[in-house]
């Protein structure tokens, strides 16, 4: 008896498998649809002030200044130019720009 016992407990794992009764699905299935739709509501105020900043009439000169470079960079074949000076005039003002907004927003 102890032998059919370990049988069952150590046997194939499809054998062991009963399906759950039809209305514990269907309210996990339910649980799992308001998580998701919880975590879809969840926005980073980070990144939408980003973004924001990104658009504003210094950021957007500094972000042309990056992209006229990396154009310029990119259409040469056999170059030592970067553009890390450019990349990061860009990232500290708009790091400036989120700095002034995003710490009314934290609580």
């Amino acid at each position: 008896m102890g032998f059919e016992r370990k049988m069952l407990t150590y046997g194939d794992p499809d054998d062991e498998e009963e399906d759950p009764p039809a209305e514990e699905e269907e309210g996990e299935q339910e649980e799992e649809e308001e998580e998701e739709e919880e975590e879809e509501e969840m926005v980073d105020p980070l990144e939408t002030i980003r973004a924001a900043c990104a658009e504003t009439e210094h950021c957007a000169h500094t972000k042309e200044r990056l992209e006229t470079c990396e154009a310029r960079v990119s259409s040469r074949s056999n170059t030592t130019e970067e553009c890390t000076e450019e990349l990061f005039d860009f990232l500290h003002a708009r790091d400036h720009c989120v700095a002034q907004k995003l710490f009314h927003k934290v609580k």
